[in-house]
């Protein structure tokens, strides 16, 4: 027997409660790993809290991403002992995830855990980290370099945000953040923050479809409006990875920033990344991502004190990383 947070559904909503399954229990998959531990993302406290019709069948474990080591596996790549981690391919969503001390998934779904990444590390990052990660990886396909100029991160504060800006400064860009919470300041200057952008400054739709050429780059979390007036702020050839949508999933633009300045969108997805992409991601994360930054961005937190983390997160509460001591709970 092992502790799992069961997701059931009944008249008044969506329930969680900590309780004792065993291995029967779990659905089908090549590889069975003890899980030790995982984290909190956006997504996970949609599914927390019976939202975005993300879960189609109960009773369900949520936790989009884990990290442990395999206790059993049939799949060729992997063998009892093996660290690995898991984000993606909608697992804590359509199959049973990480909030539980056992999971049996699917190997193709796996990547080894790099060396010099704990289990705990590889979770302060979480898909949050990784789709940063991403960002990253494709702005500098796109020809970023940091003697272009400021790069803006928008939802500098959350957890996308916050790895983004880490290893941003690791490699060293200027990063600007922009937030609507003046208590994050001093968080996002240690960080590597060295301009401070007030969320309310593109929070309004422009009167113009063409502003001031300001940023080399742009990671944004944010979406809707943000977006569009980061489009119209981006210098000549400039390009914004779209990582997120926190103020909302439309995009009350112009198609004038891509004509006359030959700006590039570009979408981050991290739920059916391909797996070589994913291995070149975590290789990178392993070498860019400054730790002792990744643990001040994180705190720790047990499979008990979820159903609270997941409101706060919904409401915008939660600063940088939650880590979950799944095999401590």
């Amino acid at each position: 027997m092992f502790k799992a947070l069961i997701l059931d559904k009944n008249d008044s909503g969506v329930e969680a409660t900590l309780q004792d399954i065993n291995i029967d229990q779990l659905p089908e998959g090549d590889v069975l790993v003890n899980v030790e531990y995982s984290t909190l993302n956006y997504k996970d406290g949609l599914v927390l809290n019976g939202a975005g019709g993300l879960v189609r069948d109960y009773p369900h474990v949520g936790g989009i991403d884990f990290a442990g080591t395999v206790e059993d596996s049939s799949h060729p790549d992997f063998k009892a002992g093996d660290k690995v981690v898991l984000t993606g391919w909608r697992v804590g969503e359509i199959h049973w995830g990480g909030y539980a001390q056992k999971a049996r998934v699917s190997g193709d779904w796996l990547v080894a855990l790099p060396d010099g990444l704990s289990t705990k590390q590889a979770m302060s990052v979480g898909t949050a980290g990784f789709t940063a990660m991403l960002g990253v990886m494709v702005l500098e396909d796109q020809g970023l370099t940091p003697d272009q100029g400021e790069v803006l991160v928008t939802g500098a504060a959350g957890g996308v945000g916050s790895v983004a800006v880490a290893i941003l400064h690791q490699l060293g860009y200027q990063v600007a953040g922009s937030t609507g919470r003046a208590d994050t300041h001093d968080y996002l200057k240690e960080l590597g923050v060295s301009t401070l952008v007030a969320r309310e400054e593109l929070a309004e739709t422009s009167k113009r479809p063409l502003e001031k050429e300001r940023w080399a780059g742009c990671i944004d979390a944010v979406g809707g409006t943000t977006l569009a007036r980061v489009l119209a702020q981006l210098k000549y050839g400039a390009s914004a990875a779209a990582i997120g949508l926190a103020g909302g999933n439309d995009l009350p633009a112009t198609v004038i920033p891509f004509l006359l300045r030959g700006v590039n969108l570009l979408g981050i997805d991290s739920v059916m990344c391909p797996k070589e992409k994913r291995v070149r991601a975590w290789q990178r994360i392993q070498s860019d991502l400054p730790l002792e930054k990744l643990e001040e961005m994180t705190q720790e937190a047990k499979l008990e004190d979820l159903p609270k983390l997941g409101k706060d997160i919904l409401k915008g509460n939660v600063r940088g990383r939650v880590v979950i001591d799944v095999a401590g709970s």
